[in-house]
């Protein structure tokens, strides 16, 4: 289970990238999230790597339009953050923390604002309707995690027939494995960005087969993602038609 909470400011952009906005990414985990969490240890090498893959999946492969953030060029922009709080691990927190970033940015609307100038004005909710992110595409993450049953010098030598690969570990399994690979996909059927942090070696072939299956479980993300967006605006507006000035109203 992760909590994704998305907020949002005014803030100076990069002195090198004047005309964009920024995008920033928080991991916080703690000990009621898991065993492994205990004695302050919430900020390990997993953790960070887990920051730096979503970064790259929401940021680098142009998910989130940031251009679209910049509201002065080289003075004031959106500074858009996630926090993400890891609230029950039992394996694949990469790949939950992945869609937890992508439905959180889907479902945040910014406030909206008006520019005179140099002058930014920031407008209430109550006084003009909050704007959504601009979103591209929606990339999501598959982890595959590796078994060698067999000597680990006979994998090294190219027989990849005897590996055991399984996707959405738990995480006894995951203590467990031999080699891991992160591929982010689109409903696009384009790779954002293939993670292999060491581990077992693989030939093209067998990369190429998981991205394949990785792209299924890519295509039925999406979809639940996209219902669930759906289904909470119609929540949220099936009283909009009540109050607008359009309402037949009867004398």
């Amino acid at each position: 289970k992760v909590q994704c909470r998305i907020s949002c400011q005014i803030a100076q952009p990069y002195e090198d990238r004047p005309f964009e906005g920024l995008f920033l990414i928080s991991t916080e985990s703690s000990p009621m999230a898991g065993p492994q969490f205990e004695n302050g240890n919430n900020t390990g090498e997993d953790e960070v790597l887990c920051a730096r893959i979503i970064e790259k999946a929401v940021r680098r492969s142009g998910a989130l339009d940031v251009e679209g953030l910049c509201i002065v060029a080289g003075s004031k922009c959106w500074a858009v953050r996630a926090d993400v709080h890891f609230l029950d691990c039992d394996g694949g927190f990469i790949d939950a923390s992945c869609v937890a970033v992508m439905t959180a940015l889907l479902h945040f609307k910014k406030p909206d604002i008006s520019v005179l100038g140099d002058r930014v004005t920031v407008h209430p909710v109550d006084e003009r309707e909050p704007v959504s992110l601009g979103i591209l595409h929606i990339p999501i993450c598959v982890t595959f995690s590796f078994f060698n049953p067999q000597d680990t010098e006979e994998n090294i030598k190219g027989d990849s027939n005897s590996e055991i690969a399984i996707i959405d570990a738990t995480l006894k399994e995951e203590l467990l494995r031999d080699g891991t690979l992160t591929v982010t996909l689109n409903k696009n059927r384009e790779v954002v960005q293939v993670s292999k942090a060491g581990g077992l070696p693989m030939d093209a072939l067998s990369l190429m087969e998981n991205c394949h299956k990785a792209y299924t479980i890519t295509e039925r993300l999406t979809e639940q993602i996209l219902d669930v967006i759906k289904k909470d605006d119609a929540e949220r507006n099936k009283y909009a038609t009540l109050l607008s000035s359009e309402n037949a109203r009867e004398t």
